[in-house]
């Protein structure tokens, strides 16, 4: 298996090179761009790296303790570090910034959404999580409610949720290699879901887990080290950057009020709703709270993230605020039209370059790129998992399949998503990698969290209830997606969308909720009477942990 890994590595390594020394001969926009070989040798020294951890945690990689949850052994700060990690992806950093760039306080509003949606977690969800789960958020959601069902409806959820995001980090990776190195955006593509499927394929989650904590580091010392150059060039003063970004930006004071795709009160609260829950459904941050030895280094873990998580938005808040002057206004990093070379998600990248030159662009341009990985592994690792776990060991063969097969399964699994992420990357090319990213929550705010939150909480959910109504969340949502406008009209052409508004978790939340909640208090079926009598013996082990699975030897 290693030597497979190696020979696979090699010849990543080797097929990236010649992409890259190909990257000049491209026509078009972005291959005209001088090659930085500085940049170059970063992302393949970061390549490089990352590799051969993965290699280092594919040799402890043995059971599926291991795969899942790295052993059960990671310690509270070092999972806050990772879970910041996750969240802090290439849409947090090139798309908020991105935004804030655009559209000014627009992208404020979704930092502000981001973050509140952690004391949630931290309060009500983590220490429960743990305490009651094993691999995955469907351990604690099917735990008095019958497997089968709630199994199949959990997993299907989460890999829904672990699709969208990732076509959110494909988007972000390809324009940012296009970017660099000149490569056309359907290698960058694939480069990064080749990639992506090393990293699982042998490392699983002590690979995912290292990579996302050295990457949370450098991301957050970068965007210290950027902010610090880019207020240098205002004497340090923020009055006099914003001052400067409402002078220069073409909508001046208007950046200050929220745009009119949010400023509708119905979109607005769809999408605080999505932003405020949906941390509390994306599964690949559910499944790092398996990676702790017990519930109070749990709570450690969001204590730390909350902390990162803050810090980072304020970061990539301000250098939006940052770029809008000191990139906006310089002709270089504009094309013909007057819009931003690369795109609106590359606003952050060009005031590495501007306020640092070439070598800090380099770092910077590798960090993100290192994000997008981080990211891509960990919802990569959670979606075969949802399969191989909860779909093949669980409801297929009833928990009777070996270690040996289920990894098999999931690493399988795997490359599935990876070709599956490769090619929705492709198509949904030109979209905002933050507003995707913003759908992705709606699905898990809709889904993933009210059938979790219910079955934790109400003694009164069933199976019947729960099943009927997070299948209306998830129908609901993906049916308000394909019918609004940024599928109907953006993807498929049509001119008017069914379903008018882009942010739907309004509706398809009160759809699972209240569906949930109907169909469990008319349910007066025998399996109805057993979820019920099963919650008191829930309860107590979720307040203690009495029987909690504890971790392994690593």
């Amino acid at each position: 298996m290693i030597r497979v890994f190696f020979l696979s590595a090699a010849a990543l390594v080797a097929i990236a090179g010649s992409g890259l020394a190909a990257g000049g001969a491209i026509e078009g926009e972005v291959a005209k761009r001088s090659v930085n070989v500085i940049a170059i040798g970063m992302f393949l020294f970061f390549v490089a790296a990352t590799l051969l951890l993965t290699a280092w945690a594919a040799r402890r990689t043995k059971s599926a303790s291991d795969f899942y949850t790295a052993g059960g052994g990671i310690t509270g700060f070092q999972n806050g570090l990772a879970i910041a990690g996750d969240y802090m992806s290439a849409a947090a950093f090139l798309g908020v910034s991105g935004m804030v760039f655009g559209k000014g306080v627009d992208g404020v509003f979704y930092t502000v959404g981001w973050t509140v949606g952690w004391p949630l977690i931290l309060f009500m969800i983590a220490e429960r999580l743990r305490n009651l789960g094993r691999y995955t958020f469907a351990d604690v959601a099917s735990f008095r409610l019958e497997q089968t069902k709630i199994r199949t409806l959990s997993a299907f959820g989460a890999l829904t949720v672990v699709i969208f995001y990732l076509i959110a980090q494909m988007v972000g990776a390809g324009k940012l290699i296009q970017l660099l190195f000149g490569l056309d955006y359907t290698y960058a593509v694939v480069l990064v879901g080749v990639l992506m499927m090393l990293y699982v394929t042998f490392g699983g989650m002590l690979a995912t887990t290292w990579v996302q904590i050295v990457k949370a580091v450098l991301l957050l010392g970068g965007c210290t080290i950027l902010v610090f150059l880019g207020l240098k060039q205002f004497g340090f003063s923020p009055e006099a950057m914003m001052q400067a970004a409402l002078d220069n930006h073409a909508a001046h004071d208007a950046i200050l009020a929220p745009s009119s795709s949010i400023s509708d009160p119905i979109t607005a609260v769809s999408l605080a709703l999505a932003l405020m829950c949906g941390p509390a459904g994306l599964p690949h941050i559910l499944m790092r709270f398996f990676t702790v030895p017990d519930a109070k280094e749990a709570r450690k873990s969001v204590f730390y993230a909350t902390g990162f998580i803050g810090y980072f938005f304020v970061l990539a808040v301000t250098i939006g605020f940052l770029a809008i002057t000191l990139v906006g206004t310089n002709p270089a990093y504009l094309d013909a039209e007057g819009a931003l070379v690369g795109g609106g998600n590359m606003a952050a990248i060009h005031l590495s370059g501007e306020v640092g030159g070439d070598v800090f662009l380099g770092f910077i341009s590798a960090v993100a790129f290192a994000t997008i990985l981080a990211v891509v592994s960990g919802l990569a690792l959670s979606g075969a998992s949802a399969v191989s776990h909860d779909l093949y060991a669980r409801v297929i063969k009833k928990g009777a399949a070996s270690d040996k097969t289920e990894m098999r399964v999931s690493r399988l699994a795997t490359l599935v998503l990876g070709v599956l992420a490769i090619a929705l990357g492709l198509v949904f090319e030109n979209q905002n990698i933050a507003f995707m990213v913003s759908l992705a929550f709606g699905l898990a705010a809709s889904v993933n969290f009210p059938v979790l939150f219910l079955s934790i909480f109400w003694k009164g959910t069933t199976t019947r209830g729960a099943f009927v109504g997070g299948l209306m969340g998830l129908v609901s949502a993906v049916a308000c997606v394909v019918l609004g406008p940024t599928v109907w009209v953006k993807v498929l052409g049509f001119e008017t969308a069914i379903f008018p508004y882009e942010q739907y978790a309004l509706f398809s939340m009160v759809a699972a909720f209240s569906g949930i909640w109907f169909f469990s208090i008319t349910d007066r079926s025998d399996r109805a009477r057993i979820d019920r009598a099963g919650f008191p013996a829930q309860f107590v082990r979720s307040e203690t942990g009495l029987g909690a699975a504890g971790a392994l030897a690593h």
